[in-house]
């Protein structure tokens, strides 16, 4: 956490809990997505529970939306436990990070479990690029980003064309891959949360604003950055006005199903 923290300049309440998020985003009335990442495997010790995050966020759907996080690695256990999460948590989607859950996503061991998400209906959350977790640490606390190459998703993308997928962040140093990705799969979304929007890729930007305006989603990365720092960075960037409300609200609520 301080690693991360120091890498996003971030200070305040760096270890919320379901109330204080959501209390959060209700003060400013909007609603986030909320998770862990289960990455038991590759970290040696146990994940917070999505069960129990699903519970919290339940007594707030007004604002919380929550998605599920299954250890890739755990095969058919992981496969059902994605179901449970599914059809008695009420969780709408599924977080992946690659490089720290150590794993390529477009093995074809872990299709079974695309498989399910995608006839369960519920989107999946890739991590992409440059991550803030172990950074300035020797080795990056062994986290490799070869593993959030957007590429890697490129092979799930295709295989599971009835899997909504998002990549998550702003793709650096695969930016143009990204949007290469999204331009061509149908099924493919990015989302901008990870980066103050003055530091996004010019690239991106003009992506955004233009041929991929009903592709990419508002997020920020609470708490490490807020979402109020977040919206004063991007009234900044050059983003057509009818695009604005697609990337704010009306791309998250098509494939959040809300």
């Amino acid at each position: 956490m301080d690693a991360s923290a120091a890498y996003f300049g971030a200070g305040g309440n760096r270890t919320p809990t379901v109330e204080d998020i959501a209390a959060h985003y209700r003060e400013r009335n909007m609603a986030a997505v909320i998770f862990t990442v289960d990455a038991a495997t590759a970290l040696g010790h146990p994940a917070l529970s999505s069960e129990e995050i699903a519970e919290a966020a339940a007594e707030h759907p007004d604002v919380l939306v929550p998605f599920g996080s299954v250890d890739p690695h755990g095969g058919a256990e992981a496969v059902a436990r994605a179901r449970r999460l599914v059809t008695g948590h009420g969780v709408r989607g599924f977080k992946f990070h690659p490089s720290l859950q150590g794993f390529a996503p477009g093995d074809p061991e872990y299709y079974p479990l695309y498989e399910a998400l995608q006839e369960l209906g519920v989107p999946a959350l890739f991590h992409t690029g440059q991550t803030g977790i172990g950074a300035g640490l020797p080795g990056g606390r062994g986290i490799k980003l070869r593993y959030s190459d957007p590429m890697l998703i490129d092979d799930v993308a295709a295989d599971f064309p009835g899997l909504t997928i998002v990549l998550a962040h702003p793709s650096v140093p695969w930016q143009d891959e990204a949007i290469s990705i999204a331009t061509h799969k149908a099924n493919v979304y990015i989302d901008l949360s990870g980066w103050s929007p003055k530091y996004f890729p010019p690239q991106l930007v003009r992506a955004a604003s233009r041929q991929l305006r009903h592709k990419v989603l508002f997020g920020s990365d609470f708490p490490l950055i807020t979402p109020d720092r977040w919206l004063a960075d991007f009234d900044g960037l050059d983003i057509a006005p009818e695009a604005r409300p697609l990337i704010l609200k009306e791309n998250a609520v098509r494939v959040l199903g809300l």
